[in-house]
């Protein structure tokens, strides 16, 4: 998308430019008030972003109309979010570029703790923020990223297999007829295809292990002609330095010839853990990164030229090498990341560490979604109104992204925005909340 000149003036008027900009994508005229109402309750400062306090903020003197017109538009109005995703990322990239080139596509799932098992799609799993196996939802996202700004721009919930394997639960939760299952890495690999397809400006894949350590997934990165940084748990096992697997046996006349990579007993690959440890002193380098909110980021690193090792011996042919990099902390008793790049033999140590670090920005924009924004707030229990919730607190940060694009500070503080905000009535309750006497 070409750049553009963005003349600018107050964050109202702004704001109207926003939310005429996504009326295409919604349908209906009459959904334009629901919308603007809806992203201004996401904007406006309050403890919760569900729909009834929103609406008690946005119109005091009509909470119950308010209430009915924008739970309408999240739960039940079928509008297509991939539709307005679009036209979000539309409106936002060309103030991105204006900071510089898409430098990463980031991947990243984020879980919403939900007490009960009615919402569509929770279930016991695993929640970053929790940092636990907890009752919750997880969403998959991709955003596009460069070191100043980054905004989530394909998302959709992961549906574990304990739903799909009941039809009427899906049911009763609106789940479309064609949502089957499929792992939080062929969601995430469906979203890039996705972005591959509508042109967006391409950046390095960047995942944590979850997505790293999943070699088919590695593999059809590569078959897209996408670089990739990803993380990897110790355990995966590579070829060190000018090594790699035996080549196939000669035949002995009879039979097929042989066509599989070999190992034996005296040659076999070795995990990245053991690799790491065997790398003399000078191997490792210090490296600064970017600076952090109390001091500069700084950690020792190293990176080799490794092949990956997984299944070779079913192959016939052997695998590029490609950059394996190490963090060990001063101070720690052994390293703590591992990371697999397909960046250029010639890459510097500097820049593979600044790529893998990028990844920052993800949560970054997560912990803004959830603590501004209000991400893990939607009370409903449908899979539209989840969508829905997802891609509107989406269209709101993305106009905040844009805002800082025009203004960028070190520090990326939080923009206060001037719109005015009535004052809730003293007497409103939400419903649900204890009553005090």
């Amino acid at each position: 998308m070409p750049s553009q000149t963005i003349s600018r003036t107050t964050s109202e008027q702004c704001f109207e430019e926003f939310i005429t900009s996504l009326e295409s994508s919604i349908g209906h005229a009459d959904r334009k008030e629901p919308l603007r109402a809806y992203c201004t309750g996401l904007l406006l400062p309050g403890e919760r972003k569900s729909v009834e306090p929103m609406a008690a903020r946005i119109d005091p003197a009509h909470v119950r109309q308010r209430h009915q017109s924008m739970h309408h538009f999240i739960a039940d109005a079928p509008w297509n979010d991939r539709d307005v995703l679009f036209t979000i990322r539309d409106y936002t990239l060309p103030f991105i570029e204006e900071t510089g080139p898409i430098e990463a596509w980031i991947i990243d799932d984020s879980g919403y703790a939900k007490k009960g098992k009615h919402s569509v799609g929770v279930a016991r799993q695993y929640c970053g923020r929790l940092g636990k196996q907890e009752n919750c939802q997880v969403a998959v996202s991709v955003s596009i990223a460069n070191v100043h700004a980054s905004l989530p721009v394909a998302a959709q919930l992961y549906l574990p297999e304990s739903w799909t394997k009941e039809p009427e639960r899906c049911r009763r939760a609106g789940v479309p007829n064609d949502v089957v299952f499929k792992t939080k890495q062929e969601i995430a690999l469906d979203q890039i295809k996705q972005l591959i397809d509508e042109n967006v400006p391409r950046g390095i894949v960047l995942g944590d292990a979850a997505y790293g350590n999943d070699h088919k997934f590695r593999e059809n990165l590569t078959e897209l002609q996408l670089l990739y940084g990803v993380g990897i748990q110790k355990t995966t096992t590579v070829w060190p330095p000018g090594t790699g697997p035996l080549l196939p046996s000669r035949s002995h006349g009879q039979g097929r010839p042989r066509s599989l990579l070999r190992r034996d007993a005296h040659h076999q690959p070795c995990s990245v853990a053991d690799l790491a440890l065997s790398l003399d002193a000078q191997s490792w380098t210090p490296v600064r990164w970017r600076e952090g909110s109390a001091q500069a980021l700084e950690s020792r690193f190293a990176a080799i030229r490794v092949r990956v090792a997984h299944c070779d011996y079913w192959r016939s042919t052997v695998r590029d090498e490609e950059w394996l990099l190490i963090e060990w902390p001063e101070g720690e008793k052994e390293p703590t990341k591992y990371w697999l790049l397909t960046l250029p033999p010639k890459t510097s140590l500097r820049q593979l560490v600044h790529v893998v670090k990028m990844r920052w920005r993800i949560e970054r924009d997560y912990e803004e979604l959830k603590s501004e924004i209000g991400l893990g707030h939607y009370e409903g229990r449908g899979w539209r109104g989840f969508h829905h919730h997802l891609t509107m607190c989406i269209a709101a940060y993305a106009f905040l992204v844009a805002e800082r694009c025009l203004f960028p500070t070190e520090e990326e503080e939080p923009i206060r925005l001037s719109f005015n905000e009535p004052r809730v009535p003293a007497m409103f309750r939400r419903r649900g909340s204890p009553v005090t006497a």
